[in-house]
């Protein structure tokens, strides 16, 4: 990406994630672009040894750790990311493989600012094994969504979402990679959207 290109009146974003970044890179890549209203200020990864921290840290994006396991609860874990959120002062927080679920008191406070993207058709299949269920229900269809979060899990209007077919032969395992592909290409578009939508408004 071109961190030169960054422009101060561009809206912040904040990304938060557990592994190795590859929904995160393509979310960096694309701000990277000079008609982009968006810059990434922070990634933020709540495991040491996630693999999107370097990533970001080598295009030139802060990027910190916050384990969860540090802390005795939830809460004070939600505590200190709120502090470093606030620091970074994001107009959005886009969730990127960030495998914690979030308490309604930390969504409540940044309400209408955290973005998803969750591997099913939402409604369909909400929490984990999404590609497992799609192929034991006998789906012809599955694919990802993107969507703004609330306190209900993976919930919230939804801003876009991509499909792909299920093949006889698919496998939990194939049936995610056809749906990363679809990720990484629905993420970025959904996050220009939700930005001119602030824009807009």
């Amino acid at each position: 990406m071109n961190t030169a290109k960054r422009d101060v009146d561009r809206l912040r974003v904040a990304i938060l994630i557990s592994g190795g970044g590859s929904n995160m890179m393509t979310l960096l890549d694309d701000m990277g672009r000079d008609d982009h209203l968006a810059t990434p200020v922070i990634v933020i990864a709540n495991r040491p040894d996630a693999g999107g921290l370097a990533k970001a840290r080598a295009n030139g994006v802060a990027a910190q750790c916050i384990d969860h396991k540090a802390f005795d609860s939830r809460s004070e874990f939600e505590d200190a990311l709120h502090g470093v959120l606030l620091d970074a002062a994001p107009d959005l927080i886009c969730l990127a493989g960030f495998m914690r679920i979030l308490s309604a008191e930390f969504v409540a406070k940044w309400e209408g600012r955290i973005l998803n993207v969750h591997p099913s058709l939402l409604p369909k299949y909400k929490g984990l094994h999404t590609h497992a269920r799609a192929i034991e229900a006998g789906d012809d269809l599955h694919g990802c969504t993107v969507h703004h979060v609330t306190a209900a899990l993976d919930d919230g209007p939804i801003i876009g979402q991509a499909t792909v077919r299920i093949a006889a032969d698919d496998t939990p395992e194939s049936l995610a990679a056809k749906v990363l592909v679809q990720e990484h290409l629905l993420y970025p578009k959904a996050l220009r959207i939700a930005c001119e939508s602030i824009i807009q408004n």
